[in-house]
């Protein structure tokens, strides 16, 4: 077992022994217009428990407060504050994570009034992307938004320096001694990581302009987490990368070709999973990752149709490509209903019945069903702006056979009687020229 490996079981072990309550408040009013409070606190109390349970905490309780408005001192009333208190108490509850992004202040003034330890929205979700994070890259952007949320908070331990890994301590491992935050050490560390977060970056913008010269477009999955992007990439692919029933299951970025209907291939992209409230330090950090989004020919939107706020997640998702400054996301997204297989069969045969030209494809990443629609959907989305070239060539010119499967998407081969190779591709608008030079041949 490595070393890697050992601390991530003591911390799970740590983690299954921590009798942990989930408060999540729930404002009584919602501002006009406010999208992002549509769906239900029942709803927003299930996901907060599942974060919780993503890196095994013992949730004991989770409670819904209502919040009338926001205490500068506490963030919740003082009366629940004290109820709150004296249930953490009674019932030896370790750690309380608020579902809420809870200033240095709030946080520390209610560790006092609790006795056990205050971890809000933002601590639970970079402590997932810790644990979560398997390459180096990975464990790079954590470590920034994990110091650039630590900057301003004056009493944590900095366990993640001395581990050099992911996770970053709350509860508990070596140096548990509370140490002052030095400014200076952190902003010299957070200067160190972009500067190598820059270098992944310009490495990614290598490998982009190097698969320019091939004919591989690029497919990006997006969705909320624990949508099914992995199980579908799974799915098209025959990869086996980490799918599970839990949120966050995949944090690293993962690549593989992927065949079209017509014989083209193209490179599909699993990406991290987006959620509600994700904290502005993680889509910083997450950039250089995220930068394949950007550069994506075509935008997979996968949607749980089967979770009761698959709308809200949709706008979640939405606003976090509009923050991304994704250009056209809108234009060259392909929306997928996933989870079919969980709906009721009067509601899943209304959602499969043919989609128009640019509706949204029902799938079951888990048993494959509308895969093959879905495969044709991404297939006609790249076609868009792509223009077809009908060529002829001499029966013993293999090498300009070659360079057009190396080059473009070949869509059709025949040969003639005198042997002469009759072959239709479809290159990108920008690469026509090319072809037509080599070849000489009219586009249609």
């Amino acid at each position: 077992m490595s070393d890697l490996e050992g601390a991530g079981r003591r911390e799970e072990a740590v983690a299954s022994r921590t009798r942990t309550l989930v408060v999540c408040p729930s404002p009584t009013a919602r501002a006009p217009g406010d999208r992002g409070l549509t769906r239900s606190p029942e709803a927003r109390r299930e996901e907060a428990v599942g974060l919780a349970r993503a890196i095994d905490l013992d949730v004991a309780d989770s409670v819904l407060v209502g919040l009338a408005e926001i205490r500068p001192a506490t963030y919740l009333g003082k009366g629940k504050v004290a109820e709150l208190a004296e249930r953490t108490q009674a019932d030896k509850i370790a750690l309380v994570v608020v579902d809420a992004a809870l200033s240095p202040v709030q946080q520390r003034n209610l560790e006092k009034e609790f006795k056990a330890k205050v971890i809000d929205r933002t601590g639970l979700i970079l402590e997932i992307f810790g644990r979560r994070a398997r390459t180096a890259e990975g464990a790079l952007q954590v470590e920034l938004a994990h110091l650039a949320y630590q900057k301003s908070r004056l009493v944590r331990s900095w366990t993640h320096l001395e581990r050099q890994r992911g996770g970053f301590g709350f509860l508990g491992g070596p140096g548990e001694t509370q140490i002052e935050t030095d400014r200076r050490l952190i902003e010299e560390r957070m200067i160190r990581i972009e500067r190598d977060l820059d270098k992944v970056k310009k490495t990614r913008a290598l490998h982009r302009a190097s698969r320019a010269d091939v004919p591989y477009p690029i497919v990006a999955l997006v969705g909320y987490t624990n949508a099914g992007k992995s199980t579908l990439f799974n799915r098209l692919t025959r990869a086996e990368v980490m799918a599970a029933d839990m949120l966050f299951a995949t944090l690293d970025p993962t690549m593989r070709l992927v065949k079209l209907p017509h014989g083209g291939a193209a490179i599909l992209s699993d990406t991290v999973g987006f959620i509600s409230d994700l904290p502005t330090t993680l889509i910083s950090a997450f950039r250089a990752t995220l930068e394949e989004v950007r550069a994506a020919d075509v935008i997979v939107h996968v949607r749980d149709i089967a979770h009761a706020d698959s709308d809200a997640q949709a706008h979640d998702v939405a606003t976090i490509l509009a923050e991304l400054e994704v250009a056209d996301a809108a234009d060259k997204t392909v929306e997928v209903y996933n989870k079919i297989d969980k709906l009721e069969a009067g509601h899943r045969a209304a959602l499969t019945a043919e989609p128009g030209e640019a509706g949204p494809v029902a799938v079951s990443a888990l048993t494959g069903e509308g895969v093959d629609r879905l495969l044709a959907a991404i297939e006609a989305k790249l076609a868009r702006g792509r223009r077809l070239i009908d060529l002829s060539l001499a029966a013993a010119d293999g090498q300009g056979l070659h360079w057009l499967y190396e080059h473009t998407e070949v869509m059709t081969r025949s040969n003639d009687e005198d042997g002469a190779i009759r072959v239709t591709v479809r290159v990108p608008a920008a690469a026509v020229e090319r072809v037509l030079r080599r070849f000489g041949a009219p586009a249609r």
